[in-house]
């Protein structure tokens, strides 16, 4: 089978599939390696970047995902009606951004951090699927650790943590449509970071 065909056969796939493709998954339909596959994926995104078409496939995590040009948004937009997405409250983004930067980390640990408790907001952010648990601390009682999801990375246009903003620039990041941001962590040590104090 020829990289062409592989790679029309990919579009089939990620038109059907909607979610993110892991390149693992891929490799195993075509008995590739995956990093063989990681390479035909990129490669396959690169073409519709250069010939600059509608569509395009972003990288999560080693996932892909076919997804619509950005330049393309205002004209979507006047076609179908937009779901108002809701905010994510002042509260979630605190604890959003102290789990982004420090995971994996524990729920006492982030309490630590905001000064109240992040339960019910911690709750939320999971069912967005924003954040997962990731196992569980050697300290003791052995506490759940908390880390964020691929869906976060999706939707905060990240290909990897990586990429997360360095602390000292972040302003704002943009979710959705919103102009709501993960707030400013103020130092880089988790026992020093302060924010404003919140209800949940």
């Amino acid at each position: 089978m020829t990289t062409e065909s592989i790679k029309s056969a990919l579009e089939s796939i990620l038109f059907v599939w909607g979610d993110p493709l892991e390149a693992k998954t891929a490799a195993e339909l075509f008995n590739l390696p995956v990093n063989d596959m990681l390479h035909i994926l990129r490669e396959l995104a690169d073409d519709y970047e250069e010939r600059r078409s509608g569509l395009r496939i972003r990288e999560a995590d080693k996932a892909f995902q076919l997804c619509t040009n950005p330049e393309n948004d205002d004209y979507i937009t006047k076609l179908v009606t937009p779901v108002k997405v809701k905010r994510l409250s002042q509260a979630a983004l605190e604890v959003l951004a102290v789990i982004a930067y420090k995971q994996p980390v524990t729920k006492a640990q982030i309490d630590a951090v905001r000064g109240i408790k992040s339960d019910r907001v911690l709750e939320t952010l999971m069912k967005k699927d924003l954040v997962e648990e990731k196992g569980r601390s050697n300290s003791i009682g052995r506490p759940i650790l908390y880390g964020t999801t691929r869906n976060f990375l999706l939707t905060f246009g990240f290909e990897s943590l990586d990429e997360l903003p360095e602390l000292e620039d972040i302003g704002s990041l943009v979710l959705d449509d919103d102009l709501e941001g993960l707030e400013m962590l103020r130092e880089a040590d988790p026992d020093q970071l302060t924010l404003p104090l919140t209800e949940e």
